[in-house]
């Protein structure tokens, strides 16, 4: 193996027209094939040759760059005999004000210096695959972070082919209605940093009730048979000009990231989102009443716009408190106990100021509902939705899934039964 990538790493600049039929190339796969099994790995080796830093396809002053023969060889031996990749997803919170450092399973919201993003993007990777790409460490650390981190099982055969998991015989076009726009992983984080009140800390709901945005993901794998995403760039998030003199007077024009200011309570609140809240979090997800995509819609109700924001939130209120019989009586017990409630939006709403313990929820949920039906069912009348309506339909959204999680907290039982509880509990505030 080892001479093998001595053989390969003297290649002279700028290396073969197409490498993977390069002399030294075949040899070192014919040597892994052996050594290892399965078929010849061709497009897998040589994405982890330019991660190791191939020297015939690096520019000269980038040499140093380069990993001496022998830890490449060990590294490509390491690289097949793991089972496991850590998969580590960097989520800039653009827009975000100034918030407290969080950790909670396996995720964690900080700022970072230069140098600990270097090391959390695996930059010296970076500059080996993307020459002409620089990582801008200096910039993106004026930024406040999410970082999810998970260990992901390796499936041997998928790794060593350029398709993967990719098969012919299967709809192409098939959607999995359980995936969202970003890894499970990070939708859970993010779900458990939007119980957060931020529409109430916002002192800028008229711009935008949410105390960040997340425009962009870049996932760094462990595993050198992945190839790496491009750096991404400062200027894809929110920075502003700022002003500051030098030690002679001048005006010098520096940057600084925009913020969406939040009051003052979002620094102590933001401190009781720990561990023990994410574990207590986890264990109400495995509950009967997140067996339904209420999660999945609070985080889309946070990345959507415009009225798909609302949508989603009155969905997730919906997919959090609603049962199929609210819409279909007869698959109501008999005899029903709750049979003076026969409308669908009044069950809902009973429930939602059950779980809110707020009277005024019910009118509240109500005329968004309304709203909802009158855009849906594309009748005349429908006028601009106010800042006050979309930070409500936020609000209750959030209030019901925080409520949830307590709700579930209490004892495992049925959805129907925890649900025809909160209707009981619900009827007094109708």
């Amino acid at each position: 193996m080892i001479a093998a990538v001595e053989t390969l790493w003297r290649i002279p600049r700028p290396g073969p027209d197409n490498l993977l039929a390069a002399p030294s190339f075949v040899a070192l796969s014919d040597v892994c094939q052996a050594e290892y099994g399965g078929g010849k790995p061709v497009f897998a080796l040589s994405t982890a040759l330019r991660s190791l830093g191939l020297p015939c396809y690096l520019p000269a002053n980038s040499a140093g760059l380069s990993l001496a023969p022998v830890t490449a060889a060990n590294a490509i031996d390491e690289t097949y005999k793991r089972k496991t990749t850590l998969r580590r997803h960097l989520c800039p919170l653009d827009l975000a004000d100034e918030l407290p450092v969080m950790n909670f399973g396996s995720a964690r919201v900080a700022r970072f210096s230069a140098d600990e993003l270097t090391d959390l993007f695996d930059a010296p990777r970076l500059a080996r695959n993307f020459h002409n790409q620089p990582f801008e460490a200096r910039r993106l650390a004026q930024f406040h972070w999410l970082v999810v981190e998970e260990e992901i099982e390796l499936d041997p055969r998928a790794r060593m082919s350029l398709f993967g998991h990719m098969t012919f015989d299967r709809d192409l076009g098939e959607i999995d209605p359980h995936l969202g726009r970003f890894p499970p992983a990070v939708e859970r984080a993010l779900f458990f940093l939007l119980l957060a009140p931020w529409e109430r800390w916002s002192t800028m709901q008229e711009v935008d009730w949410r105390g960040f945005r997340v425009p962009w993901i870049h996932t760094v794998d462990d595993d050198l048979f992945v190839r790496p995403s491009p750096p991404p760039s400062a200027d894809s998030l929110t920075l502003e000009p700022w002003i500051v003199q030098d030690n002679w007077g001048e005006d010098v024009e520096l940057e600084r990231p925009t913020a969406l200011r939040l009051d003052d309570d979002a620094q102590s609140e933001l401190a009781r989102f720990t561990d023990s809240a994410w574990r207590e979090l986890e264990t109400a997800r495995a509950s009967t009443l997140f067996e339904t995509p209420v999660a999945h819609f609070l985080v889309r109700g946070f990345l959507a716009d415009g009225m798909d924001e609302v949508m989603a939130h009155m969905t997730a209120i919906e997919a959090a408190v609603g049962l199929e019989m609210d819409h279909k009586k007869w698959l109501r017990p008999k005899p029903d106990p709750h049979k003076k409630v026969s409308s669908a939006t009044e069950r809902v709403a009973a429930r939602v100021a059950a779980v809110l313990k707020d009277g005024s929820s019910v009118q509240a949920y109500k005329d968004l509902f309304e709203l909802r039906s009158t855009f849906v069912h594309g009748r005349a009348g429908l006028q601009k939705v106010s800042t006050a309506q979309r930070v409500m339909a936020r609000s209750l959204a959030r209030g019901v899934a925080r409520g949830l999680v307590d709700v579930a907290l209490q004892g495992a039982r049925p959805r129907t039964d925890a649900l025809s509880n909160l209707l009981y509990h619900g009827l007094q505030y109708l």
